[in-house]
């Protein structure tokens, strides 16, 4: 059955992540009517946002564009970075928006924050577990299975609040980038039309994440509960 979810969702991730390639390739080609390069889109929208105190850089690969709260830097690939297209801008905005809402204490991207350590160490758990149960009978000797199926519910629980924590800080960061996009008329009419349309599928990576993890623990939780009848 966890097989059948994984498939299951893995093809949609793979539906999800092609559309969202297309996009940002097509609006890469589209060149934006301003002429500002995405790191001067991010340079004018933190301004306009009274943000000083954050760096942009740009960073080596494709599509690894983030912002990171540590260091207060937002990072741009060098297609984004130095790209003049709406998908250039509609990047660099998003990540801007994730600045503002460090700057703003936006509650969401401070809980979510806060949730990392736990999440990354839950990962680590759930590796170890699988591999631990690999060695069979004589591992699973060592530790009742309800407890291991415990441990692995609350580790897999961590990751989905984690995942579904991330959700309300993706969408608010694009709907704060298309609207600044927009009144400062950095975006025309169907240049908005796009940038909106690429974050809109970006949105929905995170969107397919969290629902295969949730998806996922409710598996363990009855998978548990059945062992228990």
């Amino acid at each position: 059955m966890l097989f059948i979810i994984i498939i299951a969702f893995g093809i949609l991730g793979w539906v999800v992540q092609s559309r969202l390639k297309s996009r940002f390739e097509k609006y890469s080609k589209s060149l934006l009517s301003s002429g500002m390069s995405g790191a001067e889109v991010a340079r004018a929208m933190l301004s306009d946002n009274g943000i000083h105190d954050v760096t942009i850089e740009s960073v080596a690969g494709k599509l690894t564009d983030h912002y990171n709260p540590s260091n207060k830097t937002v990072n741009l690939s060098p297609d984004v970075y130095n790209g003049r297209t709406v998908a250039a801008a509609a990047i660099a905005a998003h990540e801007c928006g994730h600045a503002v809402q460090h700057a703003t204490a936006y509650k969401w991207l401070n809980l979510r924050s806060a949730m990392v350590p736990l999440a990354a160490a839950s990962g680590r758990i759930m590796n170890f577990l699988f591999l631990f149960m690999l060695f069979g009978a004589f591992a699973m000797s060592w530790f009742p299975l309800d407890t291991v199926i415990m441990v692995i519910i609350a580790s897999q629980a961590a990751i989905t609040v984690f995942s579904l924590v991330t959700l309300p800080v993706e969408y608010d960061a694009s709907d704060r980038a298309l609207k600044w996009l927009e009144t400062a008329n950095i975006t025309n009419g169907q240049e908005q039309v796009q940038a909106t349309d690429a974050l809109k599928w970006a949105a929905r990576t995170y969107l397919v994440a969290a629902l295969a993890s949730l998806t996922t623990l409710l598996y363990y939780v009855m998978m548990f509960t059945g062992s228990r009848d």
